[in-house]
């Protein structure tokens, strides 16, 4: 797979902290519960750690895989777990990718965030049926998805104006359809001196494949339920994908009218 991260991982902490305080909170509701010794969390796509850490917190003692084939976030990554000293015996740092990632045995969870639409249907299905053929009884997979259910023009957005040191930075996100199925998203970062003057730019462009939660159940073969959803051009969803024989019927509120619905 594409590494779609190291021409920009220099700034890419500026995002996760933000992305975090979103996604953080329903990762953990989707987590809450779950049976430590059952089997270590996958983590598919750790990044920077920021979601590895919430991983930890929310299964206290539970072991962690935490896969992450980009060398530039991996060096992040493993510098933010070997400064943790509760985190060094629980959280193993590999070089992987889906969908060939090396699994084990008997997986308690796994968690996907900003993976699952670089990947195309059939590398998808064969992902699902890896993991769903391990996962624990009462486990769960959590996937974090873009927004964007169908391909269509998103103008350019600017999502982060920060500062750091006497430096200003800008990260501006735009979309328009790939084809059938597919959004082409492209993110430029604009690095201002003091005097306002443009000092760098860094663009890159990339495809996603739309998905949306009923998609996901019908590729996973099992029971979706979207539990979060954040706006905006680069708004980002949170799915919970578990075995029907363990899953209950859940409530969820109609994006039309407010009103309850039953899920299964």
């Amino acid at each position: 797979m594409r590494d779609y991260y190291s021409p920009m991982a220099e700034f890419y902490e500026m995002v996760a902290a933000r992305q975090i305080a979103d996604s953080g909170p329903p990762l953990t509701a989707a987590l809450a519960g779950l049976d430590p010794a059952a089997g270590p969390i996958v983590e598919i796509g750790a990044g920077t750690g920021r979601v590895t850490e919430v991983i930890a917190a929310a299964v206290p003692g539970g072991r962690i895989l935490a896969a992450e084939p980009s060398v530039l976030m991996r060096a992040v990554l493993t510098s933010r777990i070997a400064a943790r000293p509760e985190l060094r015996p629980l959280v193993t740092v590999v070089d992987g990718a889906a969908p060939d990632l090396e699994l084990p045995d008997v997986i308690g969870a796994a968690v996907i965030f900003g993976v699952a639409g670089h990947l195309p249907p059939e590398q998808r299905r064969l992902l699902w049926r890896r993991i769903r053929e391990r996962l624990a009884p009462k486990g769960v997979i959590v996937v974090e998805l873009m927004g964007a259910h169908t391909p269509r023009i998103i103008p350019p957005v600017r999502q982060i104006h920060d500062r750091i040191g006497r430096q200003t930075y800008e990260w501006w996100v735009s979309g328009e359809p790939g084809g059938p199925g597919l959004m082409r998203f492209t993110t430029t970062w604009r690095v201002h001196g003091p005097d306002g003057r443009l000092v760098r730019e860094v663009g890159d462009s990339y495809d996603w494949y739309t998905l949306d939660t009923d998609l996901l159940a019908r590729e996973a073969e099992m029971v979706g339920r979207r539990t979060s959803r954040v706006g905006g051009a680069g708004s980002l969803e949170i799915v919970v994908l578990s075995s029907s024989r363990t899953a209950p019927t859940r409530r969820r509120k109609n994006d039309d009218d407010g009103r309850d619905t039953d899920v299964r």
